[in-house]
């Protein structure tokens, strides 16, 4: 009896945990399919980083829901169309944004803003929402609130130095409740960042700041999760998260390919790509 009780409450948690993983990768792959469709509107879409940081923004926007303490803002804006389709897939964003992404008066611009629910701050400028989620997360503790704030930067944005001046002062105010999660998909705007300005030993840089360091798969849902729902109210030093990801995830057309950053496809290629989404 005794040993059936013991192992009742594991089976019943790993139910729990396998239920949850089945609702984010149904969430993940239909919000692929929407970046797609943005990519195949007017203006076409940052179709690469989009999808390379959207398990990222659907395991955060997850545990935000459970919080509403806990703020996600998403540094590397130009993956805005990423940003749009995960909070409308998370039920914060009650329209589809697809039809409307990149037309004049449409809030679903190629950079988030506040006007789309959801985004409080606005991003795109590059480097700028890091310290937007540590000041989220420095509010939250002086108010003596629980809560998260939650910076999803890209690789190549850490070449701006706002983001080292932000971890300098989230290791010294001691923000255990701020987590950045970077999207290390290994490209950028003009090429590979190894071959731009390469980042040798990020997990190091970031425990030399001060920092909590998990280094990921950035597409492991499950993964993700855990780390996001971790209890961070005591935490006296922030956590950074390096998350490996693959530029253009979830479409084997354009999956690791440099050409993937911004894309613009006709609706009979969309409508191919999305057919082969998982």
């Amino acid at each position: 009896m005794t040993a059936v009780l013991d192992t009742a409450v594991p089976v019943a948690q790993d139910h729990t945990r396998q239920a949850v993983l089945a609702t984010l990768t149904a969430r993940a792959a239909q919000a692929r399919r929407l970046v797609v469709d943005m990519a195949a509107g007017p203006r076409g879409c940052h179709l690469g980083g989009s999808l390379s940081v959207l398990d990222i923004l659907v395991a955060a926007l997850h545990r935000a829901s459970a919080d509403e303490g806990t703020e996600v803002v998403l540094s590397k804006g130009h993956a805005a169309a990423g940003l749009y389709a995960a909070l409308h897939v998370s039920g914060v964003l009650p329209e589809n944004p697809a039809p409307l992404y990149g037309l004049a008066g449409s809030p679903y611009t190629g950079h988030p803003g506040p006007k789309v629910p959801g985004v409080r701050f606005p991003t795109g400028s590059l480097g700028h929402g890091v310290p937007y989620a540590a000041g989220w997360a420095l509010a939250r503790r002086i108010g003596g609130k629980d809560g998260l704030g939650i910076a999803i930067a890209g690789d190549g944005e850490l070449q701006e130095g706002l983001v080292w001046e932000t971890c300098q002062v989230a290791a010294a105010r001691e923000l255990g409740n701020f987590v950045l999660v970077v999207d290390r998909n290994g490209g950028q705007n003009d090429g590979l960042v190894a071959d731009i300005s390469p980042l040798p030993d990020l997990a190091g840089r970031f425990a030399a700041f001060g920092f909590e360091v998990a280094e990921t798969d950035g597409h492991d849902l499950g993964l993700l999760t855990e780390l996001f729902a971790a209890d961070r109210s005591t935490a006296r030093r922030p956590l950074a998260v390096v998350a490996n990801t693959v530029k253009g995830k979830g479409v084997p057309a354009v999956q690791g390919k440099a050409a993937s950053h911004y894309v613009t496809i006709d609706a009979e290629r969309a409508a191919k790509w999305k057919r082969a989404i998982r």
